[in-house]
């Protein structure tokens, strides 16, 4: 019962700290990105459609974590920078797909030059799923940390993860 009552107030904390967050990021003008979910290709009426990256919001990026106006929290998934795609070069797998991805993204109608998050989770904040979280959010003896990446154990607590994010991204050094 005791376990159940840390990761309760635990939760709670996260709600709290997120809620704090986008208020100091917000009253800072913070910079934010777009959030974009991508749409595959796919035939309408019998006419091909190529993939597009579909505008969903706006969203703070934190490191691993992205942060929605709203106080949703999304794991980083991927991210291209909305710029013309160029032509096809065929110099790398990894080339072409970041220039389909450009191509995706001026189909969806993005500023040129911006940065466009997708294929990012939103992350579940219950303590049930936080306990089971493969993701970069997690619970562990009630208390919320920060995981790296999926590939590591490395974690660090989340309030001060948290907070030294949006204190960077409310107050950028001089030339960043």
């Amino acid at each position: 019962m005791d376990d159940e009552r840390a990761d309760a107030d635990a939760v709670a904390g996260i709600r709290s700290a997120l809620d704090d967050a986008v208020r100091r990021l917000t009253e800072a003008g913070a910079r934010d990105e777009a959030l974009a979910v991508l749409v595959p290709r796919r035939r309408t009426l019998g006419i091909p459609r190529e993939p597009v990256l579909k505008p969903v919001g706006r969203v703070w990026r934190l490191g691993v974590l992205l942060l929605g106006a709203d106080g949703t929290l999304y794991a980083t998934g991927h991210l291209v920078r909305a710029t013309p795609p160029g032509r096809a070069q065929f110099v790398s797998v990894s080339a072409e797909t970041r220039r389909a991805y450009r191509a995706a993204a001026e189909r969806g109608h993005f500023r040129d030059g911006e940065t466009v998050d997708f294929d990012a989770p939103p992350i579940s904040l219950t303590a049930e799923a936080l306990r089971a979280a493969p993701g970069p959010l997690l619970l562990r003896e009630g208390r919320p940390l920060v995981r790296w990446s999926a590939s590591s154990d490395q974690t660090v607590d989340f309030h001060a993860y948290l907070a030294e994010r949006v204190e960077l991204l409310a107050h950028p050094p001089a030339g960043a």
